[in-house]
């Protein structure tokens, strides 16, 4: 399994979720690689700062306070480009968490270039991929990409998570407007895709009566 992670967050959360998994045995015991130096980096931050964990690490901490939640028996973290060159020869059950998210660059695309190919793998896709990356295209079922230039038939299994997702649901950022005790005069509305932006437009509009929201272009400028 190939699971495409951003190296800030996304990784960490994965991983904290594979332990959970792992130690309540609903998982098989196979190895689980990070394979990505700026994730290892970003990991060793997190576990410095246990002050700043949210309630759902705090709870999985206070079955034991030594435990540390980015570590398992079968977690490797890659620690040099040898051991990431030398996952290609994986021969058993395994699982590889690589940047970047979107699957535009970094060693997710070494490991894609060596399994995309075989349908015995899998692709996990958890989280949103941008128009026209090849993420994009491996979620909306593309036959063949190209991998540095080169062409490869997809026939790896691709899975799609949308429970990892970091921002809020349309009806979320509308509580949290609805929350405002002073709503905003100018709104603009500048992540996410055209389509999405204009229902969540229509609906400050007339459900929570903002004025003067823009979608802007991209150039475009406002005096505000």
């Amino acid at each position: 399994m190939i699971i495409p992670a951003f190296a800030v967050g996304r990784t960490q959360y994965i991983v904290l979720t594979l332990h959970k998994l792992y130690e309540r045995r609903d998982i098989p015991g196979m190895p689980v690689f990070v394979d990505s130096p700026l994730a290892t980096s970003v990991t060793d931050i997190f576990r410095m700062h246990p002050e700043v964990y949210d309630e759902e690490m705090l709870a999985f901490l206070n079955k034991d306070s030594n435990r540390n939640p980015f570590s398992f028996r079968a977690l490797r973290f890659t620690k040099n480009v040898e051991e990431s060159k030398e996952l290609n020869f994986l021969k058993t059950p395994s699982i590889i968490i690589a940047a970047s998210g979107m699957m535009e660059h970094g060693r997710i695309l070494h490991h894609l270039r060596n399994r995309i190919s075989d349908h015995r793998n899998t692709i996990l896709v958890t989280g949103w991929q941008a128009p026209n990356t090849l993420g994009r295209k491996i979620v909306e079922g593309a036959q063949k990409v190209n991998i540095f230039g080169d062409p490869f038939q997809v026939r790896a299994k691709v899975e799609v998570l949308t429970g990892f997702s970091g921002h809020a649901d349309e009806n979320e950022l509308l509580g949290w407007v609805a929350a405002m005790n002073k709503k905003s005069e100018h709104t603009f509305i500048v992540h996410g895709e055209e389509e999405a932006a204009r229902t969540l437009k229509d609906r400050l509009s007339t459900q929570l009566k903002l004025p003067h929201i823009e979608i802007p272009d991209q150039h475009q400028e406002f005096e505000v």
